[in-house]
């Protein structure tokens, strides 16, 4: 019984074979028939890619590569933190939220390329902005021709920005993100980064590449420091204040003493006034020595702390050119012309067999 099955669907195998390979035949008897059709197709092809090839600008790409080393979180001060957390100074690091990962979102984010685009770039002997080499590189005030409030837009002063500005940043950020800027982190060094921007203009691509990187990394700098530097300017208020208050109590007691010089031991106010201000200049002195060993430990855990964020390689000129070869051009529109030709002749010819059938 198990042959007899077996019989069976060797001979359906068969039968699928023998179909398939007449199908296949058929069509491409069938094609061959259409062969003027087709070669029509991928001589316009070839032309048409060998064209776009021809008639494309060229792209320049500018690659800047940094490593970036993350510093000592722990602060480092061990039992002098106390008083200065019971004067209401916290001596800890920065936060953890703010990681080497996420260098690479504030490069990609709209405030740090805005900031990038905004700055000048020599000219022509002229200063100019990046964002204005940007606009005339794309020709987008001759796009702007329809609107007459674009055509002589300026960048110049950003206490005057408009909607209008806001909205041409927003379109030119966009772009960038989806066309100009590549930011990456390297799989097998983790701690290097990769910053490539390409363009048509060799100086924007060149100049933004070198800007952004500045702009980001001083930013990641400032931020990762910001905490520390804040509770540095506080730990040294509190010192500055404690130690004027010793000053204080110690000219008090040398004021009483040019005041009585020869004090009548009867006199207990004054011992006492005396007293007061020495005990009080010997404590402020305590407090102040534990406070200057504190503010110089702060000195050096924020040090410690600081990034290191250091260009491997920045780009230069020439920059590398990135071009479409026309003989690339010339072969993939024609076989992409060839094929979509071929699949279209092929759907013709199954319905018109599904129609006679």
């Amino acid at each position: 019984m198990n042959k007899n099955f077996q019989r069976v669907d060797e001979v359906n195998d068969e039968l699928s074979l023998n179909v398939l390979i007449s199908k296949t035949k058929k069509a491409y008897q069938f094609l061959m028939t259409k062969w003027i059709l087709i070669v029509a197709f991928g001589v316009m092809g070839g032309l048409i890619g060998f064209s776009y090839a021809y008639f494309k600008k060229p792209v320049y790409r500018a690659t800047s590569t940094f490593v970036l080393e993350e510093g000592d979180k722990s602060s480092g001060l061990g039992q002098y933190a106390g008083l200065a957390n019971i004067a209401g100074i916290d001596l800890g690091g920065s936060g953890g939220l703010f990681q080497g990962e996420n260098i690479l979102e504030l490069y990609r984010s709209r405030r740090m390329i805005r900031t990038a685009l905004l700055a000048r770039v020599d000219s022509k002997n002229k200063p100019e902005q990046l964002i204005d080499r940007y606009i005339t590189q794309k020709g987008l005030r001759e796009k702007w021709a329809d609107e007459p409030s674009l055509q002589n837009i300026s960048f110049k002063d950003s206490t005057k920005f408009t909607v209008k500005h806001d909205s041409v940043f927003n379109d030119i950020i966009k772009e960038i993100n989806k066309k100009v800027l590549v930011v990456s982190k390297s799989d097998k060094s983790p701690g290097i980064f990769q910053v490539e921007v390409k363009a048509e203009d060799q100086i924007f691509a060149k100049a933004f590449a070198d800007q952004i990187v500045k702009t980001v990394n001083n930013f990641y700098i400032e931020t990762k420091t910001k905490k520390s530097k804040e509770n540095l300017a506080n730990l040294q208020k509190q010192t500055d204040s404690v130690k004027a208050v010793m000053n204080g109590t110690i000219y008090s007691s040398a004021a009483i003493l040019d005041a009585t010089p020869n004090l009548n031991p009867t006199r207990q106010r004054l011992r006492v006034s005396m007293e007061r201000a020495r005990v009080g200049a010997e404590t402020n002195k305590i407090i102040l020595g534990e406070l200057v060993k504190n503010l110089e430990l702060m000195k050096m855990s924020m040090r410690r702390e600081v990034p290191l964020i250091q260009v491997i390689d920045a780009p230069v000129y020439p920059l590398e050119k990135v071009s479409t070869s026309k003989i690339v051009g010339l072969l993939g529109g024609a076989f992409l012309f060839v094929f979509l030709i071929t699949f279209i002749l092929l759907i013709i010819q199954m319905f018109k067999a599904d129609i006679d059938s």
